[in-house]
């Protein structure tokens, strides 16, 4: 758990680090992770079985709601790196749980997001934690907030 912790905060710092695959023997204790490719908020949504409700497309992101069995989430898609930096530089201080591949994100508690991770690949992170319980342990103190989180 140690060194997913570490992978998380090292893919803040550098979100193109490579060697941080975010599994530690956990799904079917395989240790490995799809490698995640660029993709738009339809096809995140067409890879995770889900048809995107409350779509929204501005010049440099498309965002868009899902509800899969494996739960609800949000997928932004970005047009650049940048824009994707931008973005979580300012979601992650409210707090959440983020699915971060090259120029997207979804948005959902942990248990959905690692769920979503064996489809699409990604990295989990994690926004600043107010409910004082930390993120060890499966603790859900951001369970609530994250798939409300509308980005900037």
């Amino acid at each position: 758990m140690r060194a997913a912790l570490l992978c998380g905060a090292a893919a803040v710092l550098l979100p193109l680090a490579a060697g941080c695959t975010g599994a530690s023997g956990e799904a079917g204790g395989q240790g490995q992770v799809k490698q995640a490719q660029p993709a738009t908020a339809e096809q995140l949504a067409q890879q995770t079985g889900c048809t995107l409700s409350s779509i929204r497309k501005v010049a440099d992101l498309s965002q868009g709601a899902c509800q899969t069995s494996k739960g609800r989430f949000t997928v932004v898609s970005f047009t650049t790196d940048q824009g994707q930096q931008a973005w979580l530089e300012e979601a992650k201080p409210w707090g959440g749980t983020y699915l971060v591949g090259p120029r997207w994100v979804v948005v959902s508690t942990e248990q959905t997001l690692k769920a979503l991770q064996e489809d699409l690949g990604g990295q989990i992170q994690y926004g600043a934690d107010h409910s004082g319980g930390g993120h060890q342990g499966g603790t859900t103190g951001h369970q609530g907030s994250a798939t409300g989180h509308q980005g900037g």
